[in-house]
């Protein structure tokens, strides 16, 4: 027994390290429908861990954004940094959309960004990360595409804006913002003519409320055949459940509806893998006739040993 009880004694501070977390990852997903993603054949899942960022300290990644320039794709992704605890941009690189190198961190700013959503506008390439700590939309221009990026704009101000979505339809530029950090339940719209702005709220904002299943943004918005599709996270659980889609049926400076894109959820947990708990964030892309490339994000709970990079 004093022998047990010395091993407990001596565990101890060991346990009173071990800490557990959400271990987000990145993972290629593909297919002929959107309905019906799948991981892509012959690509180990996940292709970007918190292990493949190799200059900070980094708890895991997620928030995936592709694009496509100088015959490369590049993703960007939140990195969340293990001893700042703040979420920071890195991007990653490839030639074929299922190998990746990690490159280096791009955009850090002293307090937490996230859901880097990158797109391209007269000539040049843009970011708007989410800022909802200093309760803006700030947007960003790249001065040396991809590694190199400098503030442009404060869009919005005034609220806990989360996972700024912009997107260009019908000669105008549309922003989907979520709004309600504590319940996840509200999506607003605004419009502008260019990404600079000014933007104005729709007036059928919030389009919207008391919905945490269907409020928050989960990736970029797909304009594709004449039809628009945004995606959502499902929060009504737990944060980022399952991604649900829904097929924008009527958008003018005046009017808006929608209605669900299929029946069941666009991506979901898979039992016992990389993505165990839940998916949140996906951005699709044609990569030839009648098929998807989808990066995507997942996470599982994981238990590790708290070191002296990590204050958390």
């Amino acid at each position: 027994m004093q022998t047990f009880l010395s091993s407990v004694r001596n565990a101890l501070p060991l346990l009173r390290r071990v800490r557990r977390k959400d271990d987000w990852a990145i993972g290629i997903y593909g297919g002929a429908d959107l309905r019906a993603l799948q991981p892509l054949p012959g690509v180990r899942n996940p292709v970007l861990t918190a292990a493949h960022v190799r200059d900070v300290p980094a708890l895991f990644v997620a928030d995936p954004f592709l694009v496509r320039a100088d015959d490369h794709w590049w993703l960007f992704f939140e990195v969340l940094h293990a001893a700042l605890r703040r979420g920071q941009i890195g991007v990653a690189v490839s030639r074929n959309g299922r190998e990746w190198e990690y490159c280096r961190i791009v955009l850090d700013e002293p307090f937490h960004l996230s859901y880097p959503l990158v797109f391209s506008w007269n000539n040049a390439w843009y970011m708007t990360p989410e800022t909802a700590s200093q309760r803006q939309v700030r947007l960003y221009r790249a001065v040396d595409f991809p590694c190199r990026w400098e503030y442009a704009a404060t869009l919005l101000e005034g609220d806990d804006y989360l996972d700024p979505t912009p997107f260009f339809s019908q000669g105008r530029w549309w922003m989907f913002v979520g709004t309600n950090s504590a319940r996840n339940d509200t999506l607003r719209l605004y419009e502008a003519a260019t990404p600079l702005g000014p933007w104005r709220e729709h007036p059928r904002s919030p389009v919207v409320q008391g919905d945490p299943r269907r409020a928050r943004p989960a990736g970029r918005v797909l304009c594709h055949g004449g039809r628009l599709v945004r995606f959502a996270q499902d929060c009504s659980q737990n944060y980022g459940k399952q991604v649900f889609a829904f097929e924008v049926t009527e958008l003018t400076p005046e009017r808006y509806a929608e209605r669900p894109y299929g029946g069941a959820s666009l991506l979901a947990p898979q039992r016992a893998d990389w993505n165990a708990r839940g998916m949140h964030t996906l951005d699709l892309h044609p990569v030839q006739e009648g098929a998807w490339l989808a990066l995507v994000d997942g996470y599982r709970k994981r238990f590790y040993v708290r070191n002296g990079l990590d204050r958390g």
